[in-house]
């Protein structure tokens, strides 16, 4: 079965289109890999990381409200996400630009400033 992720009680159309970028087609598909594993692959794919969307993710798969993450819990959370966001490192569609940001030649955009 291939029900959309956007059937998922707080993940909208943007989710889901993020979702299949990242190759996860199906609200069957993104249950299956669950959340932090699935939140990593968009990260991969150019998702740029925020705490309130990777909660959102989170509390969508459970079932929750979104704004049901409160406390310890969601302190937990952050420690998963800033995990998460240390280790995902995006994919390059080409080889020269994975080296350039490998030895630090680029600046990432949110870094460019105009002349």
């Amino acid at each position: 079965m291939n029900t959309a992720i956007s059937s998922i009680r707080n993940l909208g159309p943007a989710y889901e289109e993020a979702c299949r970028r990242a190759g996860i087609t199906s609200a069957e598909d993104l249950l299956a890999i669950g959340a932090d594993a699935a939140y990593a692959r968009l990260l991969q794919t150019g998702t740029r990381p925020h705490f309130i969307g990777y909660y959102v993710l989170v509390m969508a798969l459970q079932g929750r409200p979104w704004n049901d993450c409160k406390g310890k819990e969601k302190e937990e959370l952050r420690q998963r996400f800033d995990a998460i966001k240390a280790d995902a490192r995006p994919q390059h569609s080409t080889k020269l630009l994975a080296e350039l940001d490998a030895i630090g030649v680029r600046a990432a955009p949110a870094d460019l400033k105009p002349l």
